[in-house]
């Protein structure tokens, strides 16, 4: 079942963070927006020489594993920790397949919810967006914000949506837990993530790269309009391949941006 269902490529973002309690606390913070970067990295529609239906089939074929998916908010590591040990006591895993899990190999945060993608601008795109992620939910929590107390079955239908549509259908807004277009969604993780963004430095890249993608198409858009003009995988295969061997573009840098506070953000939603 492992070769025939499994041979999928997910794309894994590993934060530093100070603690095992910092980590969970992060993971108790991302949990809504990580159906987002689901979507945005959406670049596996095509399953056994067929469309799926889905932007992301992986995520689909992911979720089959026992421990895969959303998580309950854990409150702290104690409780992280105790909720991997009674997992591995049923003989069913090796390790936890959640969607952000503690790394049990380098002091990190784990977030594993994306597709490998298609272009390497847009992996470096949800690197930049993922440590925005983790950077806000530290703060928030050493300043004493709580969680957003979303359930699980909630989580999974953001998860479904993402998978099912990419940026081409309504998101649950990470917000309202309400459908929203993926215009509105993503403008709304932009400004969640601004501050870290900027702190960073990946603010210009981040602007840019959000708008590149509503405009071009995510991953899978791009593989599905190529097999419309070649009519076969093999084309589509051609084309990926192509699209992996692009030598790197010097983006003109520019003060203007995409998704800007107040009057920018509103006239990209309009748009």
């Amino acid at each position: 079942m492992t070769a025939r269902e499994q041979l999928t490529c997910g794309y894994h973002v590993h934060v530093s963070v100070d603690s095992d309690e910092e980590g969970v606390a992060v993971l108790d913070r991302i949990r809504s927006w990580l159906p987002v970067l689901t979507a945005l990295s959406s670049n596996s529609p095509f399953w056994n020489g067929s469309d799926s239906g889905y932007a992301s089939f992986r995520t689909q074929a992911w979720n089959r594993w026992s421990s895969a998916g959303p998580t309950d908010v854990f409150g702290s590591a104690a409780a992280y920790h105790s909720l991997v040990a009674d997992l591995s006591a049923t003989g069913v895993i090796m390790s936890p397949d959640f969607d952000a899990r503690l790394s049990a190999r380098h002091p990190t945060v784990e977030i594993r919810v994306s597709d490998v993608c298609l272009d390497a601008r847009d992996a470096l795109l949800i690197a930049a967006l993922v440590r925005a992620l983790v950077d806000t939910a530290a703060r928030e929590w050493k300043s004493g914000q709580r969680p957003d107390m979303v359930s699980v079955p909630v989580l999974r239908q953001a998860t479904w949506r993402a998978s099912r549509f990419g940026l081409h259908g309504e998101l649950l807004h990470p917000g309202t837990h309400k459908p929203a277009t993926a215009r509105h969604v993503l403008a709304a993780l932009h400004s969640h993530v601004r501050d870290a963004l900027e702190g960073t430095g990946d603010a210009h890249y981040a602007n840019e790269g959000l708008q590149r993608i509503l405009s071009q198409g995510t991953g899978a858009a791009r593989q599905r309009q190529a097999h419309q003009r070649t009519g076969s995988l093999a084309g589509v295969v051609a084309y990926a391949t192509g699209v992996t061997h692009l030598e790197p573009i010097d983006h003109e840098r520019t003060d203007q941006p995409y998704f800007a506070a107040a009057s920018g953000t509103a006239a990209l939603v309009a748009s």
